[in-house]
């Protein structure tokens, strides 16, 4: 067959292969220039030879550097383990700080993690923040945290002296909507740890989020009032301050709450 190869390429192509090296012409078998005398080991390749060589092959981790599953990475296993690792009030803290699970921090000006004394014989636990909160950083301000400083004040308690204040959610959710199912279980370990920590004789659950985070129930104001225990302690389920603000008439009942949880403390 006549080939159509115009000469000037052929002879173009030809001071190509000059260039690159080439001092033979090719035979009939192929030749393994790295094993020939004077190479040195593990020479390699150049050329459209190299080129065309299959990339080496990933031999993958090895035994027992296995790459972590997809629950370990999870925001929720990320928590779990941040959260044990928290030996003090401020690790855990920090570790809130420093944890990048939840969508909500990023809309959030201020990480409200706590307020109050510890260790305290009462720890409450409320929902979110609010605007008030999330500009302070404080849980439990504003006209809300007003009102609940006098209901405690009422029953000889306060934050300067017996009551530790904490929040389900640390970061307040974008229009104080409530916070989603996912959420709550997301930063429940955080909420566990912390509960460990201040250890208190008593846990007062104020809000639908919190007695759903620490019950798995809804419907505060159907259950509060009545103890029941959650994480190993005595637990109240009252109205939260703010819905009191709203409902002034719910006043008398959370009153009734408040004596309970005097007599309580005072074993009475």
């Amino acid at each position: 067959m006549e080939s159509r190869l115009d000469p000037e390429i052929a002879r173009a192509l030809l001071e190509w292969q000059f260039d690159m090296g080439v001092v033979d012409a090719i035979g009939d078998a192929p030749i393994d220039r790295r094993g020939l005398p004077g190479t040195p080991p593990g020479a390699a390749r150049s050329g459209p030879i190299a080129a065309a060589r299959p990339p080496a092959r990933d031999p993958g981790p090895a035994a027992g550097d296995e790459p972590a599953s997809e629950s370990e990475t999870s925001p929720l296993a990320v928590a779990e383990r941040a959260a044990a690792d928290a030996r003090s009030l401020d690790d855990l803290r920090a570790a809130l700080a420093a944890f990048e699970g939840c969508e909500l921090k990023k809309g959030a000006r201020n990480l409200v993690f706590a307020d109050g004394t510890a260790p305290a014989p009462v720890m409450i636990v409320g929902e979110a923040p609010g605007r008030d909160e999330d500009r302070e950083g404080r849980p439990f301000v504003g006209q809300a945290g007003k009102l609940l400083d006098r209901m405690l004040a009422e029953i000889g308690l306060s934050r300067q002296e017996n009551v530790y204040i904490t929040n389900v959610l640390p970061w307040r959710p974008p229009q104080n909507r409530t916070p989603t199912r996912e959420e709550i279980a997301m930063l429940l370990p955080f909420l566990r740890r912390h509960v460990e920590l201040v250890a208190p004789e008593v846990i007062v659950a104020m809000g639908n989020t919190s007695i759903q985070a620490l019950l798995g129930k809804t419907g505060i104001t159907k259950l509060r009032g009545q103890w029941t225990e959650a994480l190993g302690r005595p637990l109240l389920p009252m109205l939260h301050p703010a819905y009191l603000l709203r409902n002034p008439i719910a006043k008398r009942e959370t009153w009734a709450d408040l004596l309970s949880l005097w007599a309580h403390l005072h074993g009475a």
